[in-house]
């Protein structure tokens, strides 16, 4: 009876391990786009959302530029360091937001 119990309690950990291994420990959506608007203050955010990109977590937010052109802000999910700032003009951001919404319908 006791093997049966230290191999459940075995079993148990284990699985409870790789469970939390496998699902990653962020920052949380709330503090990465207060780090990601202190970087575009004054700009309206047009999406945003978690990805797994290169290996890596990370919470991508853009924002759209008073000329319309996009400014795309990448935060490492993990510590919450600003990992790449990137700018498209409005017609490649225009067309790119086209082509997500095309993409969930």
């Amino acid at each position: 009876m006791k093997k049966i119990i230290v191999f459940l309690f075995v079993a148990l950990f284990s699985f409870g391990a790789a469970i939390a291994e496998a699902k990653p420990k962020v920052i949380g959506m709330k503090r990465a786009q207060v780090i990601a608007s202190a970087r575009a203050r004054g700009l309206k955010l047009r999406a945003k959302e978690l990805e797994k990109e290169n290996g890596r977590w990370i919470y991508s937010f853009e924002f759209q530029n008073k000329d319309g052109s996009i400014r795309e802000i990448n935060v490492n999910a993990r510590t919450g360091k600003v990992i790449g700032v990137e700018h498209e003009d409005a017609k490649k951001g225009a067309n790119e937001m086209k082509s997500e919404r095309n993409k969930k319908n």
